[in-house]
Parts: structure tokens; C-alpha cells; sequence
């Protein structure tokens, strides 16, 4: 059984009474437990809006002829609670993000520390999992110091160890590197890469980056709200 497997996932925006986006139009994907897999396509071509409704942030449209179907390790989503995707997202699924989104009042350590703390972990033991989250990542001399004092590289190294703390099994990146100058792309690619290997971890990256493409094992095209394959190496 796949990791994670998806069946016509539609979504549609309404702007207004009359002015529609489809953003998605029938996505099918399957991915392997393990695999690190890049979804690629042009801005607007609907890959952020898939990732949002694989991490579960967003639910596919439900009002098609033929019903959306999400499974993720073995457990159908599709028709989850808010509470249970919460529940799901916090004990195994870990974000990064392009903008980084660390708190600027925090420390890194602190940082690292609260995606533990909102899964129940006691604080100590969120404190513990994030020193050891800033080790994996090579910035444990960096613990105290906030997002404004880090360069751009290091702030991401910093959402990477926040993404990994509670070592989630599956990983998904909207766009990690499109703030990053080429050699902060590639520590990022190498600690990804990483953790898929040695790990196991799977991993899913949303990018337009063909660096990052070929760092994955496998590449989705996305145009237009569709997959549309896997383009030639």
C-alpha cells in the first residue's frame, strides 16, 4: 500500500458570484513510503493549494461526480474532523515553509520547541527534542539566538529542526528554497536528503527549482490544476 495515496482531489475558489479558479481538476498521485518527491510546475498551476490539502490545511472539494479520496500511512483522511487532522498534523507531519514563519520573539531553541509542545510533550522534554533538533541541522551554537540574529540560511535550518523535533513521517516543503542564495540551497538540500536516507523519511517539496528537482528521486509536473507526468531527465 502506498504511503500516500490521492484519488480526483478538485478545488475551486469563488471570487464572487460568477468568477471561479480551479485550482485543482482531478489530481490522482501515489507516493511511496520513503521517497523524496519534488511537485514542479509554474506559478498558479495549482502545486501549493495540492500541498495544503496533503498536510491537511485544506480539504478537497466534495461536490464532484466521482467522490476525493486521501489516504496517508494507511489512514483515510478524507473525511476527518478538524480536530483529528490537527491531531494528525502535529503527531506525524512536519512543515517549512519559503518565509521561514518563525516567531521573532523566540529563541531558536524556542522555536524548534513548539510544534513538541503542541503534540502534549512536557516542556522539558520539547526543550530536550529541540537541542537535539538544532544538532541535526549544525546549529547548536545558535540555540539562544533569535530569527533576526541568523542569516537567511541558518532561518531555515532553524524551521527544518522545528519541522523534524517531533520527527514526523511525513515531511512537506512549499517553496524551502526560494528565499535561499545557491549554496544555503544547497546545506538545505544535503540535511533533506538526509533525512530521507537515513531516516526514511518521506519527503514532498512543492518548488519551481530545477536544483531541487534533481536532488529528489522522483519529479511531478503539475500544469493547470492537473499532474501531467514526469518529465524527461
Amino acid at each position: 500500500m502506498p504511503f500516500l495515496e490521492a484519488t480526483n482531489l478538485h478545488k475551486t475558489y469563488r471570487l464572487g458570484r460568477s468568477n471561479k479558479v480551479y485550482a485543482l481538476r482531478g489530481v490522482d498521485m501515489s507516493i511511496e513510503s520513503g521517497e523524496m518527491v519534488a511537485i514542479m510546475g509554474p506559478s498558479g498551476c495549482g502545486k501549493s493549494t495540492l500541498m495544503h490539502i496533503l498536510g491537511l490545511l485544506h480539504g478537497p472539494d466534495q461536490d464532484q461526480d466521482a467522490p476525493a479520496t486521501l489516504s496517508i500511512n494507511g489512514n483515510d483522511v478524507t473525511g476527518m474532523s478538524d480536530k483529528e487532522r490537527t491531531k494528525m498534523r502535529a503527531s506525524s507531519m512536519g512543515f517549512v515553509f519559503q518565509s521561514f514563519n518563525l516567531v521573532p520573539t523566540l529563541t531558536a531553541a524556542e522555536n524548534v520547541a513548539l510544534p513538541a509542545v503542541y503534540s502534549g510533550r512536557k516542556r522539558s522534554e520539547a526543550r530536550e527534542a529541540a537541542t537535539e533538533a538544532l544538532e541535526w541541522v549544525g546549529l547548536s551554537e545558535w540555540a539562544d539566538h533569535r530569527p533576526m540574529e541568523l542569516s537567511g540560511g541558518q532561518q531555515q535550518r532553524v524551521a527544518i529542526a522545528r519541522a523534524q523535533v517531533t520527527k514526523p513521517d511525513l515531511l512537506l516543503a512549499d517553496e524551502p528554497t526560494g528565499n535561499l542564495d545557491s549554496a544555503s540551497t544547497t546545506e538545505l538540500l544535503d540535511l533533506l536528503q538526509r533525512f530521507n536516507q537515513e531516516q526514511g523519511q518521506t519527503i514532498v517539496i512543492v518548488t519551481h527549482d530545477a536544483v531541487v528537482g534533481d536532488a529528489c528521486g522522483r519529479v511531478l509536473s503539475m500544469l493547470d490544476g492537473e499532474i501531467v507526468g514526469t518529465p524527461a531527465a
